[in-house]
């Protein structure tokens, strides 16, 4: 193997790693189709899919544009590279227990409690 072939090879095994925190936002193909968020850990990834366990989110009154989040926690496989999904790495020491969505000024930012905040805002909204 070749050092080229070898720093894609390395690229690709560390694109994401077990224990890092995700964000992920699915985007809508069309106006009607239902918001959703996931909040979760990286249990492992392989050839572009991430195994993740965590929290969905997902509005449920769209008048007000906030994301409530499903009590269950959830494994999911995450296609990275699928181009249906915007994935943010969040800092480790989110706590996934305590992330929620809230409105302010007009921005809609996720948030732990801690000093750890994102803006989310989509298109179209406020």
């Amino acid at each position: 193997m070749n050092l080229n072939q070898k720093n894609k090879q390395t690229m690709k095994s560390t694109l994401l790693s077990r224990g890092e925190k995700i964000h992920v936002m699915h985007l809508r193909r069309f106006e009607k189709d239902v918001r959703r968020h996931f909040v979760g850990e990286v249990k492992a990834y392989e050839q572009g899919v991430a195994r993740a366990s965590g929290y969905v989110f997902v509005i449920d009154d769209l008048s007000q544009h906030l994301f409530v989040k499903r009590p269950d926690r959830r494994t999911k496989f995450v296609p990275i590279g699928s181009g249906d999904l915007i994935v943010n790495i969040i800092p480790e020491t989110v706590d996934l227990e305590q992330v929620a969505y809230e409105l302010k000024d007009r921005s809609l930012v996720v948030t732990d409690g801690s000093a750890w905040s994102m803006e989310v805002k989509e298109f179209g909204w406020g």
